[in-house]
Formats: C-alpha cells, structure tokens, sequence
C-alpha cells in the first residue's frame, strides 16, 4: 500500500474534479485529467513527505499535468501544422499523377512493337542512341526515327485526352464537360 491512505485521496477527489473542470471546461476532459493526476500521483509516491497535505500535493500534481497536457497539444498542433504546410507545397494530390501515369502506360503500350522498344531502350533503360540501335540491330537514322514517331504518339494521346469527352469513349478518364440547355 502507498504512504498515503485510500481514504484520503477518496476525500480529495471531489476537489480535484472541480479544479480540473475549472481548467479544462469539459467534465470528459476533467474526468482524464483527474485519472492522469492519480497515475502520477501514484508514480511519484516517494516525493510525498509524510505530514504533508495531500490535497495540496494531489492538486499541484493535476495542474502540473495540465500544464503538460496544454504544452503537449500546442507542440503537435504547431508540428502537424508545419506539416501540413510543407506538404502542401511538395506533393500534389497522388490521385491525379497515378492516373496520367497509368494514361501513358497504356499509350506506351499501344505503340508498334518497333518503336515501344526504342523508346523503352533509349528513355527507361538509360541507353545511348548508338547502343540502343547497336542493340536492336538497326541504323543510328532508323532508331531516331522510332522514336520520334512513338514519341509523337505519346504526345498525341495525351493530346486526345485532355479534350473533353474523348477519354470517356477511348477508355480514358472520364471528364466533366458543361452542356448548356436553351
């Protein structure tokens, strides 16, 4: 058992609920708040001197653990709001990027053979021109060529789906288009 006894704290328990009440204005928060003072109380029972008052001793400890609490929650508000702030300005929303990413996916993938392995070579793989035409077996001219078409394309694509209701029936995204009813 502790150094102090059970019926004291019972007695000092109604005016540690008044004073966290008056502190935080909310009886749910005053309830944890008192919770939190008895934990710490019971923590730090070697601090009690005997002959003290434990009203007094209780009571500094629940306004020291506001304190804490007050300093806690405006720490992780000014965090997350830096967070927020730093994020806001470095990622754009993911949704619309994996979606252009998937669009070019596809059109990567509907390109002719010859020309989706030039471009692969050349943009994924990191070769130089005169590898990547080493490589596939044909003239510097001809791998150029390639991939200038299949680049086009690409661009074409994309070009065709950012017009509004032509991505719906290529099997693009679909777009909001306004339609005015006279």
């Amino acid at each position: 058992m502790s150094i102090f006894g059970r019926h004291d704290i019972i007695a000092s328990l109604a005016s540690l609920r008044r004073y966290a009440r008056a502190l935080t204005r909310d009886h749910g928060r005053a309830e944890d708040l008192v919770h939190d003072t008895l934990l710490r109380a019971m923590e730090r029972a070697s601090t009690y001197r005997d002959g003290d008052n434990l009203s007094g001793w209780l009571r500094a400890i629940l306004h020291n653990t506001f304190i804490d609490q007050r300093r806690r929650a405006a720490a992780d508000a000014r965090r997350a709001g830096d967070v927020a702030g730093t994020a806001a300005n470095e990622a754009a929303p993911p949704q619309d990027a994996h979606l252009q990413l998937q669009d070019t996916m596809r059109a990567f993938e509907a390109l002719p053979d010859e020309q989706r392995a030039a471009l692969y070579l050349v943009a994924v793989e990191d070769l130089s021109y005169a590898e990547a035409a080493e490589t596939l077996g044909i003239p510097l001219g001809t791998l150029m060529s390639r991939i200038g078409r299949a680049r086009a394309a690409l661009r074409a694509t994309e070009d065709r789906n950012d017009q509004p209701g032509v991505a719906a029936l290529s099997g693009g995204r679909p777009r909001l288009v306004s339609v005015r009813h006279d």
